[in-house]
């Protein structure tokens, strides 16, 4: 379980998202969803977004520019088609049905790379990879700014109480492993609500890119972010959508069971009241951009 920080009036808030057999009361209930038979291709050989999702009759893959979040998402390495997704602790999760694609990165062996984290995680990665390293900050719940050119650099949080405080204790260390323990922290004290707060709004549909995440801050609460987009001639796009989940567990490419004709593709809505995919029912429909 993650630790939370007594300055939070919210309490259990810095939870990520609800737990796998009771999805808060937004559950999905699949046996009520009829749709025509999948046209979509699902290249199973290959290992990438990209690579693996043809998308629907009529539309396009939007091209991304080569150092962007969205070109990272799309070409991230894929687990083999068929990878079951599996809890922190090696398991595997007992809804294994509602996906498409596992990514190829690991989990950690704590409960606590959960859904916020999943986005943190694969934002920081970026971030990491590109050298971007001024970028890679993020705060806790209580509203800390934590950054990995402090922690690369020896300076530690401290809760106590109430407080949050900092103070240099270690040698610099920009390492790898050293980068790990310092996303350890952020997922730790992070969540939906500290994410929520340090993202921006979509404003419109046509607007959303891979990258953005559709996120419900609370607890419970949730995230899935797009990891995919096409569009066709006249301008509408479909998504990808991707996620971590409660407990910590592989972060995967969800399928659609709403519009079978062209899952794992959804048709998206910023203005929507609700916005259901195959794991949560978001309500209100909140799309975020970093």
């Amino acid at each position: 379980m993650k630790k939370t920080i007594s300055i939070l009036t919210v309490a259990l808030m810095t939870a990520a998202c609800s737990n796998d057999k009771a999805i808060s009361g937004n559950k999905t209930n699949i046996t009520e969803v009829l749709a025509p038979e999948n046209s979509v291709s699902i290249h199973k050989d290959k290992n990438t977004i990209k690579e693996r999702f043809s998308p629907p009759k009529g539309y396009t893959w939007i091209e991304e520019q080569p150092d962007s979040f969205g070109y990272f998402l799309e070409n991230f390495k894929l687990k083999p088609y068929g990878s079951q997704i599996l809890r922190f602790d090696g398991t595997p999760i007992e809804t294994q049905d509602l996906h498409e694609a596992v990514f190829d990165i690991d989990t950690g062996n704590k409960d606590l790379q959960q859904c916020a984290d999943a986005a943190i995680r694969l934002r920081a990665e970026y971030l990491y990879k590109a050298k971007k390293f001024d970028e890679i900050k993020f705060h806790f719940t209580s509203g800390d700014l934590v950054s990995w050119n402090d922690y690369k650099n020896g300076i530690r949080a401290f809760v106590s109480g109430n407080n949050v405080s900092f103070r240099k204790t270690a040698g610099f260390d920009d390492s790898y492993p050293n980068f790990r323990k310092y996303l350890d922290l952020i997922f730790n004290y992070a969540g939906t609500i500290s994410l929520n707060k340090e993202t921006k709004p979509v404003a419109t549909t046509s607007d959303l890119k891979t990258g953005d995440i559709l996120i419900t801050p609370g607890s419970p609460g949730h995230i899935v972010f797009i990891s995919g987009v096409c569009q066709n001639k006249e301008g509408n796009k479909l998504f990808l959508l991707s996620q971590g989940f409660t407990p910590a567990q592989s972060i995967h490419t969800l399928s659609n069971p709403f519009e079978k004709n062209i899952s794992p593709w959804y048709s998206l809505d910023v203005n929507a009241t609700e916005t259901k995919t195959a794991r949560y029912f978001f309500k209100p429909t909140n799309f975020r951009s970093f």
